[in-house]
């Protein structure tokens, strides 16, 4: 039986998605997922839009750890509650 991901374990690995850490194979299960998840989609795309944002920052300062973890755990959340409700 194949293992399909839920939307939480979606969400857990696209910060790795995006840079590319992934084995193909779960790429490629996340990108055919996105396909019919539009919450998921809208989450990646605003992950993205952050990184790119970021990047442009004239200023390089780096983000401290914490403040990384707490907006991944606030947009996770946000998300899951946006998938539950």
């Amino acid at each position: 039986m194949i293992h399909k991901m839920s939307c939480r374990e979606i969400l857990d690995s696209l910060s790795e998605f995006i840079d590319a850490e992934l084995d193909p194979s779960l790429c490629a299960e996340i990108e055919a997922h996105m396909e019919g998840c539009s919450p998921c989609v809208a989450f990646l795309n605003t992950l993205k839009k952050t990184v790119v944002l970021y990047k442009n920052c004239g200023d390089a300062t780096e983000v401290p750890h914490q403040v990384t973890i707490d907006l991944h755990r606030f947009l996770r959340e946000r998300c899951v509650e946006t998938l539950e409700g």
